[in-house]
């Protein structure tokens, strides 16, 4: 297959180099800069180092040629990146694109697959790529397990047959919501756990915030149109899991400097990478709001992130709530 990755990021490298011993890749990054560092080193120091860029794969800076005959194009993008980029896959003649992005569009509070509605011929066949995934670990060959999730099953399943490998094992699905919701406030979620570690809650805190978490998840996945049970699967309860306990995690990373008093601005100005709970916090409050789902640590969250409440006393408020019956 000559597959196409858009968005020279941590996953999108991660995904090249996965990718390369098996199939014609090319990558492509927007920055011309990043694209000549990428040829002359075959590295990407900035966001993997210590990987090395398997020869194979060919480096671009213009969309357009990237796409050019490729068979797949799977769009690495931050959620921010992703209306444009499906704009130029558009333009092009590439037969089919998943996206691995995560979160809802910052003010239209879409998820991807709207996005994609909005914007790709209704003939093209796409699909979401998500579960439980550290980009290092992804490029290491470390065994990983991935959901493609699409409206098509039958275009799932192709993807999966083709791209499935003993490191990269992939399972297809057809609910694309489900999916979608589940990689998108699992972010949420993890931001909230890392503020509870932060403050030396403990292992039972962390386990019932997650373990509430899934139910909020779950809660607004129905309430969009997904399956529950999708919530128990590896773009639900797995994603979950990894993005909420792992060191890796840049979203927990978040929640543990905002439990030290670190101002939001300077928490990601340390990460140096995108992370996607920050903005999906608040598009995930505004929409349980609009769809009246209760969603208590969503809002915490967010109330955390705009600075109208600290840390301290989201996690407070949250144990401070009424008993009630677990649904």
């Amino acid at each position: 297959m000559k597959l196409c990755v858009l968005g020279a990021g941590a996953w999108g490298t991660a995904l090249a180099v996965a990718y390369a011993a098996e199939h014609e890749v090319r990558l492509w990054t927007r920055d011309p800069l990043q694209a000549a560092e990428l040829r002359a080193t075959h590295a990407n120091e900035r966001f993997m180092p210590g990987i090395a860029l398997p020869s194979g794969i060919s480096v671009f800076d213009d969309i357009q040629a990237a796409l050019d005959g490729c068979d797949l194009a799977l769009v690495a993008t931050p959620i921010i990146g992703l209306r444009t980029t499906l704009q130029a896959v558009a333009r092009s003649a590439a037969p089919a694109v998943l996206w691995a992005c995560k979160g809802f569009e910052q003010g239209s509070g879409l998820l991807p697959h709207q996005v994609a509605r909005e914007v790709l011929p209704p003939d093209l066949p796409h699909g979401a790529f998500s579960g439980p995934s550290f980009a290092i670990e992804v490029a290491r060959g470390l065994p990983t397990a991935i959901t493609v999730a699409s409206g098509d099953l039958s275009f799932a399943s192709s993807i999966v047959a083709t791209l499935h490998s003993r490191r990269l094992r992939l399972y297809a699905n057809d609910d694309q919501t489900g999916v979608e919701v589940g990689g998108a406030v699992k972010n949420v979620m993890a931001i909230a756990t890392g503020v509870c570690d932060g403050l030396g809650f403990g292992s039972n805190a962390r386990a019932a915030l997650i373990t509430r978490g899934l139910a909020e998840i779950a809660r607004l996945g129905v309430a969009l149109g997904g399956r529950h049970q999708t919530f128990m699967g590896l773009a639900g309860v797995g994603d979950l899991i990894l993005t909420c306990t792992g060191d890796l995690s840049r979203n927990r990373r978040v929640g543990l400097l905002l439990s030290q008093g670190h101002s939001l601005g300077d928490v990601l100005a340390t990460l140096g990478h995108v992370a996607e709970g920050v903005p999906t916090a608040r598009e995930a409050d505004a929409l349980a709001q609009r769809l009246k789902v209760d969603m208590p640590i969503t809002q915490a969250v967010a109330a955390v992130l705009d600075g109208r409440m600290a840390a301290a006393s989201a996690v407070e408020m949250l144990l401070s709530r009424d008993p009630k019956v677990e649904t």
